[in-house]
């Protein structure tokens, strides 16, 4: 893609499924034709208002090996996904597990964190925004790129030349929060070859997946490692989990679990 941003890309066609109170699940062809056509994305969308939230660091030796997979999901736990992006066995940027920071924020001005306050309250921050934030959340990692801030796509993602790559392909991975505050997590699935296909990296280019999270409704947005590491993995109403898994192990996942618990 040289330019502009192509024509925004239109959800169709969905798939429900009997959730636990306060998610849903849709899966989604992200396009009637073109190169989406044979990519689906599942949506997953969370009422902050039900669920608590958890980061689960894993690393199975002293060399720091990353271990986590969404096989991890605990028995009581809803919603788990891979978060943020990693470099070197390490989550990338900031991080916060239980009110403790254990790493500092990264620098970049596309760099976005989710975070947990001590209510279980969610949000999205924006690089110039963390600075505020640090010393008053219960969990935080963060990510980059940021895709939608307040509904806008940022300047670096609009044009060519300005630092991102607007014209690889890849499956990808999106967290946002929705103007009516809800959390979703949409992950892309390649549907051409089968189920063996599924997971080659292969999808949405960067602005392709700020348009597609705009369609579904996001205010603020960003990815999360995306390729061989995406994954992700849901609870429905009878305890039976659905899993999209992948090939890499991650050191960082996030967990949902009901608020009763």
């Amino acid at each position: 893609m040289t330019g502009r941003i192509a024509a925004t890309v239109i959800p169709v066609a969905a798939m429900l499924f009997a959730g636990v109170s306060g998610v849903s699940r849709r899966e989604l062809r992200m396009a009637e034709k073109g190169a989406l056509s044979h990519v689906r994305a599942i949506v997953i969308t969370i009422d902050p208002a039900s669920f608590k939230f958890r980061l689960d660091l894993a690393r199975k030796d002293q060399r720091l090996n990353p271990a986590w997979t969404i096989d991890s999901i605990p028995q009581d736990a809803v919603v788990a996904v891979n978060a943020g992006q990693f470099i070197g066995g390490f989550p990338w940027g900031w991080l916060v597990r239980g009110g403790i920071e254990t790493q500092p924020p990264g620098t970049g001005s596309l760099g976005m964190a989710f975070i947990v306050d001590s209510s279980d309250n969610v949000s999205l921050a924006t690089q110039s925004e963390i600075p505020r934030a640090r010393g008053h959340v219960l969990h935080a990692f963060q990510s980059y790129p940021a895709l939608l801030v307040d509904g806008e796509i940022p300047w670096e993602l609009q044009e060519d030349g300005r630092g991102v790559n607007l014209l690889h392909r890849d499956s990808r991975l999106a967290l946002c929060i929705t103007s009516d505050g809800r959390l979703t997590v949409a992950l892309t699935r390649v549907t051409a070859l089968g189920s063996p296909g599924a997971t080659l990296p292969y999808g949405p280019t960067i602005p392709e997946m700020a348009l597609y999270m705009r369609s579904l409704g996001c205010n603020r947005a960003m990815l999360l490692d995306g390729g061989l590491s995406s994954q992700l993995a849901v609870r429905d109403d009878r305890g039976h989990v659905t899993k999209w898994t992948n090939w890499r192990m991650v050191p960082l996942g996030l967990v949902a679990f009901t608020r009763a618990q």
